[in-house]
């Protein structure tokens, strides 16, 4: 019923693109010289068309040069093949209007960029252009260090409170930040996208924030940062009905990520046959660290190659006295392989080499002491990893599982816990864990178990299998009740 909801919405944001009325850029003067600015030109276009009932702009074979552009009701900017929309490398052609951005759209409806052309932001000249104008004082400086200041750095696309989005078919390449980001929009579509956002540090591919009824099929990624992210920034509001289905994602930090920011939560979330590779960090990440709730979340499906982690999940309390909650986490059709190198070596912006010594990490659940991650289910999992685990790299010994730290104020990342003395999975503070079907492997030797919880209470371990050079014992516990094996 829920998928199909989501394609009858898909079919209505269809409806209003080709149903809508076109009008020329060139009717408007706009040049397609890639060097005449034509931020005022597109900007009377688009009000223009809003004020005649909506419409098309659209943009035949050409450069067309922009600063930022405010999107109105019923306008759709329509890219065909050939046509590109360049973001001006001047940091004062931009607008913030609550994010600094090319292409904003605030409080309006039915507002969609489709087509098969492209939109550059010119993202690394631009972020080298801001932050030099930082230092010289000309931009405040929110943020002090240059890896960082996402605040001066523009985005292609910032869309608030919208209702009925269509991003479709383009090409989105090269943000100064974050390439595109959706808050609080009801009843949008992010299909057959292509994303290529390595300019620079922190260059997310997707982000969604607080949305509701989002459908994000068939897109291929390449972001410097996370590759599709869902957060939630304010208290009250949360991310619900989220589809994310048959993508394709590469990425020097997570592939697809719930939370690092989670003020208000995260609930029927569905990624559904997706693939990650030369992924830095976690293919699948699930985070409710900072007072909100994560719940009701399925992963169906997952192809993860030369991904440095599988799955990672994590409560966390980075606000002093706001408990986060995790429940209800059901994850199946796993096939994954660790590798013993750097996933993402070779790519302009890799991820940085840190948290180390340690061996390589394995599927981490991570709750805090009386704060349980709760009702985890994992199905058909079928794993490879490199092994190689020595003592002489890192070493926990299974009687010193208390010095690992909980970190419950830091950044959650897997990383961040160093050595973990399991090689296939690791539990930590988790109530109701099934385990079922699941295949792990490790290609040498590793001084580590397969599996080891500590504090997990009631789990039922079915048709568990692993190999291992020299290793006959699957599991170890401490402080752990009603563990159950067959």
């Amino acid at each position: 019923m829920y998928k199909k909801v989501l394609v009858i919405m898909v079919i209505f944001l269809q409806s209003i693109a080709v149903s809508a009325k076109d009008y020329k850029a060139s009717f408007f003067h706009i040049k397609s010289d890639g060097t005449t600015l034509n931020t005022r030109s597109i900007q009377f276009a688009i009000d223009y068309i809003n004020k005649n009932g909506g419409g098309r702009l659209v943009f035949y074979v050409g450069r067309y040069l922009t600063g930022s552009i405010h999107l109105k009701s019923n306008v759709t900017l329509q890219l065909e093949e050939g046509a590109v929309l360049l973001g001006s490398t001047n940091p004062f052609d931009y607008d913030r209007n609550g994010q600094t951005a090319l292409i904003h759209a605030r409080d309006v409806e039915n507002v969609s960029i489709t087509g098969k052309g492209m939109i550059d932001g010119q993202g690394r000249a631009l972020a080298n252009n801001s932050i030099a104008y930082a230092n010289d004082g000309l931009i405040e400086d929110i943020l002090k260090y240059d890896r960082t200041r996402e605040s001066i750095r523009p985005m292609v696309i910032y869309f608030f409170n919208c209702v009925n989005v269509n991003i479709k078919d383009l090409i989105l390449q090269n943000s100064a930040c974050w390439l595109q980001t959706y808050e609080r929009c009801k009843n949008m579509v992010i299909d057959h996208i292509t994303v290529n956002n390595v300019a620079f540090w922190n260059s997310d591919g997707i982000d969604i924030v607080d949305c509701e009824n989002v459908v994000i099929t068939n897109n291929n990624i390449d972001a410097a940062d996370d590759g599709i992210c869902l957060k939630s920034h304010t208290e009250g509001f949360f991310c619900n009905n989220i589809l994310i289905e048959n993508n394709i994602v590469r990425t020097s930090a997570n592939g697809i990520k719930l939370g690092t920011a989670g003020k208000g939560g995260f609930r029927n979330i569905k990624a559904i046959n997706n693939t990650v590779y030369n992924t830095y960090r976690s293919a699948i990440a699930l985070q409710s660290v900072d007072g909100g709730f994560l719940e009701d979340i399925l992963i169906d499906g997952l192809k993860s190659i030369n991904t440095g982690n599988v799955i990672f999940l994590r409560l966390g309390e980075r606000i002093p006295g706001k408990k986060s909650t995790m429940n209800r986490i059901a994850i199946k059709n796993i096939e994954a392989d660790v590798p013993l190198g750097k996933p993402d070596a070779g790519y302009d912006y890799e991820g940085p080499i840190e948290d180390m010594p340690r061996n390589i990490s394995p599927i981490i659940i991570a709750g805090l002491p009386g704060q349980y991650i709760e009702d985890v289910t994992f199905t058909n999992f079928n794993i490879s990893y490199p092994g190689a685990g020595s003592k002489f790299v890192a070493y926990v010994a299974l009687d010193k599982l208390d010095s690992i730290p909980e970190l419950a104020g830091g950044y959650p990342e897997f990383s961040k816990f160093k050595e973990i003395p399991a090689w296939g999975i690791y539990v930590r503070h988790a109530k109701n864990i099934n385990f079922s079907n699941i295949n792990l492997k490790a290609e040498k030797k590793d001084y580590r178990l397969p599996v080891v919880m500590d504090d997990v209470h009631v789990a039922h371990l079915k048709k568990i299998t692993f190999e291992q050079i020299g290793q006959k014992q699957l599991l170890h516990t401490y402080k752990s009740t009603d563990i159950v094996v067959q």
